[in-house]
């Protein structure tokens, strides 16, 4: 769930024949999707990218096609822009249209701003993948072989309160990390010390995150923040407050959706957990 999100984003592009882009030194990954006219969200989406979105010179990343949703009866600018994931912001720029956003059953809305040809005949909404409250759908690894010199690795709890969602694998019930029952506000602190590799919105489902580079390949993440007390670049010591407790993304009360990675490979947090 979260393997590649804007560490080396050290990347430009160079366009292709057949709809892709060619990874180059000097440039991001929201670069690339700002100068290709498509959602960073699309371009992780329809090349498989997981966080933390670690991108390599020569890479190649296909560009997404464009998608539609025809309006229905009972549809709302609002409705269409949730079920797709996107904001009413989103939506309505990319459809140029202005307020108060009246709507005709069967017209059909851009769902990306993408520049390849279009779906021009389909009638279906495009749904976003698959969630569940706190992680987006993508390619989980069972058995992660963690070596006997890393198994003594330690973090600190990030945030005080009940863990209401533990780490599992099986398919009705999939977490990637645990989750941590609070208050808006409360705070969330480092279980490391580490360099801070994204602070944003840009993932869906995760709401306000922040991921944190550690030594020898450890990874941790922190999802659904209110507020975001650090920004990426930052050097931040074990303990040290990183945001306050929110409830942003997909949950449904406050709480922190928290990951720890080796080598980008998700290990169960409360294995390491002192």
């Amino acid at each position: 769930m979260i393997k590649k999100i804007l560490i080396c984003i050290v990347l430009s592009f160079c366009l292709t024949a057949c709809n892709t882009v060619r990874v180059r030194k000097g440039d991001t990954l929201y670069a690339i999707a700002r100068r290709e006219n498509v959602t960073v969200r699309s371009l992780i989406e329809r090349n498989n990218l997981k966080p933390p979105y670690t991108l390599s010179i020569g890479q190649k990343l296909i560009i997404p096609r464009q998608k539609y949703y025809r309006v229905k009866k009972g549809d709302t600018l609002y409705s269409i822009a949730k079920k797709n994931g996107m904001t009413v912001a989103t939506l309505s720029r990319i459809n140029n249209l202005k307020s108060p956003y009246t709507l005709s059953i069967g017209q059909r809305l851009k769902l990306t701003p993408g520049t390849e040809s279009a779906e021009t005949n389909s009638t279906k909404a495009t749904t976003p993948a698959t969630t569940t409250s706190s992680t987006t759908k993508t390619t989980y690894t069972k058995n992660v072989t963690v070596p006997k010199s890393a198994l003594s690795k330690r973090f600190d709890k990030p945030a005080n309160g009940k863990i209401i969602q533990g780490f599992s694998s099986s398919p009705g019930a999939h977490n990637e990390g645990i989750n941590i029952a609070g208050k808006v506000g409360d705070p969330i602190k480092a279980a490391d010390a580490g360099q801070v590799v994204y602070a944003g919105n840009e993932l869906k489902g995760y709401g306000n995150l922040i991921l944190i580079k550690h030594k020898d390949g450890w990874i941790t993440a922190y999802a659904h923040n209110n507020k975001l007390l650090v920004k990426k670049g930052a050097q931040v010591a074990r303990g040290q407050q990183i945001a306050t407790m929110g409830q942003t993304g997909a949950v449904k009360s406050p709480q922190l959706h928290f990951e720890v990675r080796y080598k980008t490979k998700v290990v169960d947090p409360q294995k390491f957990l002192r």
